[in-house]
């Protein structure tokens, strides 16, 4: 009877490790998703920026901080302004990129 219940609870212990191994590795892809929300997802806000150029791939406009930002299609002009949703990520990352501003 003894030899029974060993197998029994060495069967019990191995679902138990895969039921708490698959948790682990469950939470783990959720903080990584998290994460990556977190720091990627878009912060936009809007600003009064001054357009530099129209392109065909949108208008360039230079933002308070003097730095050049595609804000996409526009209907200004050269030295205009307008207010315009600027992503202040792309704004930190390209401030952490260049040290000397």
């Amino acid at each position: 009877m003894s030899v029974i219940n060993r197998q029994a609870s060495k069967a019990a212990r191995g679902k138990s490790s895969i039921f708490i191994l698959g948790k682990i590795i469950i939470i783990e892809v959720v903080s990584l998703f998290a994460y990556q929300m977190w720091h990627v997802a878009p912060e936009e806000n809007m600003e009064l920026v001054k357009i530099i150029a129209t392109t065909e791939a949108g208008c360039i406009a230079e933002t308070s901080d003097d730095l050049a930002v595609n804000i996409g299609n526009c209907q200004a002009q050269s030295d205009q302004y307008i207010d315009a949703p600027i992503n202040q990520k792309n704004i930190e990352r390209a401030a952490l990129m260049n040290p000397t501003n």
